[in-house]
Order: C-alpha cells, then sequence, then structure tokens
C-alpha cells in the first residue's frame, strides 16, 4: 500500500487550525491523507452573526467540515459521530474498535492527534488523544478486536506542539524551543489552508482572532510544527520530514 498518514481529531476545524498544511504537502507527494473527525462539534458557537438555528448546527458543521475536507484533498474523512464536549464519556471499547480497524484498513505509517494536554486542555482534545494512542497499541496487538483485520504497527506518533499553532510562523529561533521536533513548510500551499479555514464559517470568530485578524498575516500560514511522540530517532531536531526513516 502506499503511505499513509492519519490525522485523528476532535472537532470539525480542528484538521484546518493544526494540519491542513502538512496534509496538503504530503497529499501532494502521493501519500494518502486519512483523517477522522470524532464530533460534529454541536456544542460551539454558531458566529455572530449566527450562521444557522442552535438545533441546526450539527448539520451545518458537518458541511462545513466535508467543504474543508475537499479543499485539502483528504483522501478519506471518517466521522464517529460523538457528542461535543462529552467525548470523554465516549465508550472505550468501542471508540478504539473504531479507531483499531480504522488503522487496521488504512495501516498510517503515521498518525497525528493532539497532545496528552490537548494542546488547551479541552476535555475532548485531550479525550481523542488518549483514545488514539491505545488504539495505536490495540492495533499492533492481534488479541484485540481480531475482527477488524490484520494486526498493524504504527511507526510514528506525532502530537501538535506546545507553542499555539498561530504562533509558530513568527517564533524567533523556533528549532530550539521543546516540542518544535518537525518543522514543515507549507508555504506553497497558503492558499488552500486560508480557504479550508475560510470553510468553517461559523467558527469565524476564533478563526479571525487567531489567524486573520493578526498584523503580519503573511507568516501565519507559512509554517507547521509537530512533535515527536514515539517512533525512530530523527537525524536531527527539527526534522523537515515526518516521514524521515519510515519509507
Amino acid at each position: 500500500m502506499d503511505p499513509c498518514i492519519l490525522f485523528s481529531f476532535a472537532h470539525p476545524d480542528d484538521e484546518s487550525f493544526a494540519a491542513a498544511g502538512t496534509a496538503i504537502k504530503y497529499g501532494t507527494a502521493g501519500v494518502r491523507t486519512v483523517l477522522v473527525t470524532a464530533t460534529r462539534g454541536e456544542q460551539g458557537k454558531a458566529g455572530d452573526p449566527p450562521v444557522c438555528a442552535p438545533d441546526q448546527l450539527a448539520a451545518w458543521r458537518e458541511a462545513e467540515l466535508r467543504e474543508a475536507v475537499r479543499i485539502i484533498g483528504f483522501d478519506e474523512l471518517h466521522l464517529l459521530d460523538y457528542r461535543d464536549r462529552e467525548l470523554a464519556d465516549a465508550p472505550p471499547d468501542a471508540i478504539r474498535q473504531s479507531l483499531v480497524s480504522l488503522i487496521r484498513r488504512t495501516r498510517p505509517s503515521v498518525v497525528a492527534s493532539f497532545d496528552p494536554n490537548g494542546f488547551n486542555v479541552h476535555p475532548d482534545h485531550i479525550a481523542i488523544s488518549r483514545f488514539t494512542a491505545d488504539a495505536i497499541t490495540a492495533a499492533a496487538d492481534p488479541r484485540w478486536h481480531p475482527d477488524t483485520g490484520a494486526p498493524h504497527i504504527v511507526t510514528r506518533l506525532v502530537w501538535i506542539p506546545p507553542i499555539p499553532v498561530w504562533e509558530v510562523g513568527r517564533t524567533s529561533r523556533l528549532g530550539e524551543h521543546p516540542g518544535v521536533d518537525f518543522v514543515l513548510d507549507v508555504s506553497a500551499w497558503r492558499d488552500r489552508k486560508i480557504a479550508a479555514l475560510r470553510a468553517h464559517r461559523s467558527q469565524h470568530l476564533s478563526i479571525d482572532r487567531h489567524f486573520f485578524n493578526q498584523p503580519d498575516l503573511e507568516h501565519v500560514f507559512d509554517v507547521e510544527v509537530w512533535r515527536h511522540a514515539w517512533g525512530p530517532a530523527t537525524r536531527e531536531r527539527p526534522s523537515t520530514d515526518l516521514m524521515e526513516g519510515l519509507r
């Protein structure tokens, strides 16, 4: 199978904030890119003025996610349909089986997700980080969910960095910061990342605040950074290739 990167996030828009440039960069290079989103984000805001009624937000945000996925060019989207802000209460066996099945079918070399603190301590971010790591280890063990396919060992897990994703492009001496283990130049796909963010119209308040209202906008979209959770060591830190040593 072609090399694959699996991106595992909690809400619609997580993929555009943190990983759009990375997914486009590797998708363009022939790597399959797969996105799993655990919730529809129905407890989020609907914009100002609101784009829809509160009871329509789940469907609206799913449509926004699917448009962002189209722009970014993910090969697959898997929406798990757990309730927003209640992901930590998901039955562990059920979500493990879903993720193990996906890992064994897509057989990614790299999985990317939130760090164990969920970046901003959002309970859904923390939960998807925990569930993803649990599924990675279970997918490698044939005793777990044997009906979901042959075991698969994920070679590398990466997390979003401790530096806010909208700050990395303006951070001086970036490679000297702990947790900055992969620095990817994604400037060639700036316009597509911007378009993916714009697709999440209901979330424009936070997206505008963190991205489009910044004074040095030209630097915000040029770089994406990942922290190395586990996997083979790279020749140097930071590396410029998530797939280093894996091909």
